[in-house]
């Protein structure tokens, strides 16, 4: 899909008439579809041609919902963020309130690898993330801290998770083969270090090979939470 300039009223018409398969187009349709070609096959399948071929659309079709591949990239991380937020309510702690945000977003990423690969490090604009960052700053702001610590802090939260997810991510997406053979690395490897030579690996591989298991993620937030608590104001609800 290569880029295509339009007016915003064009951008926002709807197709009425149903494709050749029965369907009728929306943003919505379009997302969800793309979202699961590229779970199936990366970055190539943010293509008119594939996209076209699995709506039974004709490829310019696309155009009236997306002008550009970017502009259908920042759709796909916006519903990424937007999954991110489905069901959750505030709970008025902003501690526990900015930790479930966090692994939230974390998990919405990881839940879709390659996806994320493409789209973590991307600022939308779009009403999913606009929300998500008014949420954030109000849990902080509401939670007394002051403005520009506030800003701070979101972004380090929202850094932090779309770091952590693309880590993440990128390692899920690998080929299964490549995927098993780092995670025998730490028994293999690591494992057979003499303490002679590597005495802290030799006396802690075995937690080592575990803990690398998991992602780091949901410690390093609470690090985070920690430092932010500790940087906190005295005084309840002084902004």
């Amino acid at each position: 899909m290569s880029d295509r300039t339009g007016s915003e009223g064009r951008r926002q018409r709807q197709r009425q008439r149903p494709t050749k398969t029965g369907v009728v187009l929306s943003e919505r349709l379009i997302v969800e579809t793309a979202l699961r070609l590229v779970a199936q096959h990366g970055a190539a399948a943010l293509s008119v041609r594939r996209l076209g071929a699995a709506l039974g659309a004709d490829p310019s079709a696309l155009y009236r919902y997306f002008d550009s591949t970017d502009a259908l990239l920042l759709a796909l991380a916006d519903e990424l963020i937007g999954r991110a937020q489905e069901g959750w309510t505030a709970t008025g702690h902003w501690r526990a309130d900015l930790r479930a945000i966090g692994l939230r977003i974390h998990a919405s990423y990881r839940s879709d690898p390659q996806a994320a690969l493409l789209a973590a490090h991307r600022t939308t604009g779009r009403p999913h993330e606009t929300r998500a960052v008014e949420t954030i700053l109000g849990i902080l702001r509401d939670g007394g801290f002051p403005d520009r610590l506030a800003v701070r802090i979101y972004h380090a939260l929202v850094d932090q998770a779309l770091a952590f997810a693309a880590q993440d991510a990128a390692a899920l997406a690998l080929p299964d083969k490549a995927r098993e053979a780092d995670e025998t690395v730490w028994h293999q490897a690591y494992g057979t270090l003499p303490a002679d030579t590597h005495p802290n690996i030799a006396a802690t591989f075995r937690l080592l090979a575990a803990d690398m298991r998991e992602s780091g993620y949901p410690f390093a937030l609470e690090l985070m939470l920690d430092a932010a608590a500790a940087l906190r104001p005295a005084a309840e609800g002084a902004r």
